[in-house]
Formats: C-alpha cells, sequence, structure tokens
C-alpha cells in the first residue's frame, strides 16, 4: 500500500500530514510512503529528514495523490476551499484521512464522494478511551490553548505574574477562560504556569473538578440542563439559556484582563457570550483572544483571521493558532493519522472498514463513493440508508501501485 501526502495549500497552513518519525513507523509495516517536495518545509521538516527515514520524494503533485491509495491531509476539501483543485487527481478505491468539516461543508463532501473516494474526517474520531491516540481535534485544541495564553500575554500591557519589586507589588493579572474543554484547560494550566490568577466557566458541571485541580477558580452559574451531549462535546443551548448565561458571564468578563473563549458547537455557530455591550464595559487594554472565531466568534465583535480594537479591548479571532506552533502540531497531527491508519489496517497491509467498530462508523463520512455518515446525509437532503444487519469485516482492496 502507499500512503501520498502533498503540500498544503489552504493560506496560512504551516502544518504537515506526515513527519519523519511516521514515516519510519509506516515503512516498518511494510507501506510505501510518497511525499510531495517541501511539503513539510514550513513546519521544520526538510525533504532530507523524510528521505532518511525511507520516504520517496515526488515533484510532481498530481502523481504523489493520484498514484497514492490512502492519502494523508490537515485539511482536505471541506476544510480547505483550495482543495477542490485536488478532486481531479482522486479516483474510486482511494482513502483519505484529514479535517474535512463534513457537518457545514455538506457540498464538499458531496464533490468528494462523486471522486469514489472513502474519507474518514478526523474531527469525527469518538471521544472514548481506545482512540485517544487518533484525537486529532484534541491534540491541535491542546496547542490552541497554549498559544492563545501566549498571545495574550503579548498584547496585554500588563505582566501576568505577582512581582515584589522595590517600587511595590505588582499585583497578578485576571485570566478568564471560557469553555473548559481541551483548549480551555491547557489555557488555564499554561496561565497558571505563568502566575496568573484564572477564573473558568463551562456549561458542563462535570468539568468543575478538572479546573479547580488546576488551580483555577470555577465561575458556576444556574443554568437549567447540562451542556455536554453524550459524545463529550458541548451541547447547543436554547437563545433564552444563552442570554442568562451572557448576563451572568457579564459581572465576571468586566473585571477581566485576559479573556479566552473556546465555546464551539460542532456543526453549529459559536455561541455569543460577550455581546457589544460587555466589550464596552471591560477595562481599557484588556484582550480576548477568541478560539471560536472560524465560526462566528464567542465575543459579538470578533472577526476571523483579523486583531481589532474595540472599546479600547483588543479582540483576536485567530482561526488556526496550531499552525502557530506547526512543528509541534504536525507531530501530533501525524502520530494521529499513525494512530488511525494502524487501526485501519489488517495483518496483510489492507485498508479494512469495519463499521461494527465505533471508531472506524464514527469516522467514515464516505464510503467508496457513498456518503454514509447520518447527519451529513440529512444536511444534504439524501434519505437515510437502509439498516442492514452488522456484517464481517469489509476489505478495501488497496488499488495497484507502480
Amino acid at each position: 500500500m502507499r500512503v501520498g501526502v502533498a503540500r498544503e495549500t489552504f493560506p496560512g497552513e504551516n502544518r504537515v500530514a506526515l513527519t519523519p518519525a511516521a514515516v519510519a513507523a509506516l515503512v516498518k509495516s511494510k507501506v510505501e510512503v510518497h511525499l510531495e517536495a517541501g511539503a513539510g518545509l514550513a513546519a521544520g521538516f526538510p525533504d532530507a529528514e523524510y528521505e532518511s527515514k525511507g520516504a520517496k520524494i515526488v515533484a510532481d503533485r498530481a502523481a504523489v495523490l493520484s498514484e497514492a491509495d490512502l492519502i494523508w491531509q490537515v485539511r482536505t476539501y471541506g476544510a480547505n476551499p483550495a482543495g477542490k483543485d485536488d478532486l481531479a487527481h482522486f479516483r474510486k478505491g482511494q482513502t483519505i484521512l484529514g479535517f474535512a468539516d463534513p457537518l457545514s461543508a455538506g457540498e464538499a463532501i458531496r464533490a468528494l464522494a462523486e471522486t469514489g473516494v472513502s474519507l474518514l474526517a478526523v474531527e469525527l474520531i469518538p471521544r472514548i478511551t481506545r482512540a485517544q491516540a487518533m484525537d486529532a481535534l484534541s491534540s491541535q485544541a491542546n496547542l490552541a490553548g497554549y498559544k492563545a495564553v501566549l498571545l495574550g500575554a503579548q498584547l496585554l500591557p500588563r505582566v501576568l505574574p505577582m512581582m515584589t519589586t522595590a517600587a511595590g507589588t505588582i499585583q497578578p493579572a485576571r485570566v478568564f477562560v471560557l469553555g473548559a474543554g481541551v483548549a480551555g484547560l491547557q489555557a488555564i494550566a499554561t496561565a497558571r504556569r505563568l502566575g496568573a490568577v484564572v477564573h473558568a466557566f463551562d456549561v458542563r458541571p462535570a468539568v468543575k473538578e478538572q479546573v479547580l485541580s488546576l488551580g483555577a477558580k470555577f465561575v458556576e452559574l444556574p443554568l437549567e440542563q447540562d451542556g455536554e451531549d453524550r459524545g463529550g462535546y458541548a451541547r447547543e443551548q436554547s437563545a433564552e439559556q444563552q442570554r442568562r448565561q451572557a448576563e451572568l458571564l457579564a459581572k465576571t468578563l468586566v473585571e477581566m484582563d485576559l479573556v479566552i473563549t473556546t465555546a464551539a458547537v460542532p456543526g453549529k455557530k459559536s455561541p455569543v457570550l460577550i455581546p457589544a455591550e460587555v466589550v464596552a464595559n471591560m477595562k481599557r487594554g484588556s484582550v480576548i483572544i477568541d478560539l471560536a472565531a472560524e465560526r462566528g466568534g464567542n465575543c459579538a465583535l470578533t472577526e476571523a483571521d483579523r486583531t481589532v480594537v474595540k472599546h479600547g479591548v483588543t479582540i483576536v479571532g485567530a482561526t488556526n493558532l496550531p499552525s502557530m506552533v506547526a512543528y509541534h502540531a504536525s507531530l501530533t497531527y501525524a502520530t494521529n493519522l499513525l494512530k488511525l491508519t494502524q487501526h485501519l489496517l489488517n495483518k496483510e497491509g489492507q485498508l479494512v472498514f469495519d463499521t461494527s467498530d465505533e471508531i472506524t462508523a464514527g469516522a467514515l463520512v464516505c464510503r467508496d463513493g457513498e456518503i454514509v455518515q447520518p447527519q451529513v446525509r440529512q444536511i444534504l437532503g439524501l434519505p437515510p440508508l437502509p439498516v442492514v444487519a452488522p456484517s464481517p469485516v469489509a476489505d478495501v482492496p488497496a488499488a495497484a501501485t507502480n
């Protein structure tokens, strides 16, 4: 079997789906690896490092994609509009692993399916213990939370830790993290290491213990329902619930120096937790890092991929913080894809899709050109697939390689 990895084409994307360490593991499993020349340079991985581990460097992007049996990407079409140019190189029998934004980019998924490929969207991997090493959403969010604090510290016109100086004592900055998922918990831990006083809030009461264990204070609000779904993700709140939540949070927000928001619901617009009038009442010089900017933002004044100053408050709408730490983001992401690939390979080195397996069934969006993900089918107005009895593992034969 051949794995192909091409250079990422999404604007500003510095990550790469494959690292030299992952090449070594694939070669050990008797998998052939082809990499487009220069694909890893932006992340800090020169071609020579890949070659030393057994990869073949190919100058022709089209050849890398068209001749591969399994394609690894950071962003495939759906999560990358420029990925439309790659569709002409895909064919039936291939499998693609990558971020695809399947719940928001239904038409792109339809176009991918029409090429005949099978697609596993890594953001749909279930958050279960067996799948932790494959959880790309978590690995990238972890780095985003870390980078958000450093970016906020850089923009904040004050220091984070308490300092005792000859001129007096400098009080520590107050940091508020909205959303205590993977990104939020890492943001809390990083801000605490830098000496800030940290507060945090989440609609999921179950995370309170984790917040407290990191040394932060948990802001408790009287909510009517648990905000966590069965998959461990935040559940969309009602409009009235969001309004009451925003009112209660406003009293805390105006006291903060740095606010990091991470609240997102898969496939939905980000909930607005910081209305414009609250920003107007915040401290001049305070900073908001909105990690939910890609889907509209948790702050009403957030502008995606822009840093703006409103009412004296700096609002950062960065949508791809993991790309700012591309070396380690690529290392963790490549490991995620490696573990997922190993999960799919049988002893003969062939890809198998066992839909009775929770991991495979959860991530599988297209199979041999058919859209099989129920939510995507509903978005596209497709009828539900007929329910069939569980069947033995179905092999997906690898295409012939040159």
